[in-house]
């Protein structure tokens, strides 16, 4: 496979999980975290790197808009519910693997 389909595929593949994140608002970033060890403000995270590597650079911000589809303080009143104590143990237990934010090319 050449790199520019590779490239294609990938964003694809990027844009496909954005999408359904933004559909799953009943899932909370913080059990995001705690099963896998990142959420969407992880990936607007990496979008923000990769802007920033690729001289295109977005604010946290933006990225965050990217990756929610609307503005964040909007997706947070809307659909962030409080977490509970489960749900507080489980993030702490698992910051071991949370996710490092960094570009892969």
């Amino acid at each position: 496979m050449d790199d520019d389909t590779r490239i294609k595929i990938e964003a694809a593949a990027f844009r496909g999980l954005v999408q359904h994140l933004q559909k799953r608002t009943d899932v909370q970033n913080i059990d995001l975290m705690g099963l896998s060890g990142f959420c969407r403000n992880c990936l607007a995270k990496w979008v923000k790197a990769a802007s920033e590597h690729y001289d295109a650079p977005v604010d946290y911000d933006e990225a965050r808009e990217i990756v929610y589809g609307m503005p964040y303080d909007e997706w947070k009143q809307n659909h962030q519910a409080p977490a509970s104590d489960d749900q507080k143990q489980k993030f702490d237990a698992s910051k071991r693997m949370h996710a490092e934010i960094s570009v892969v090319e």
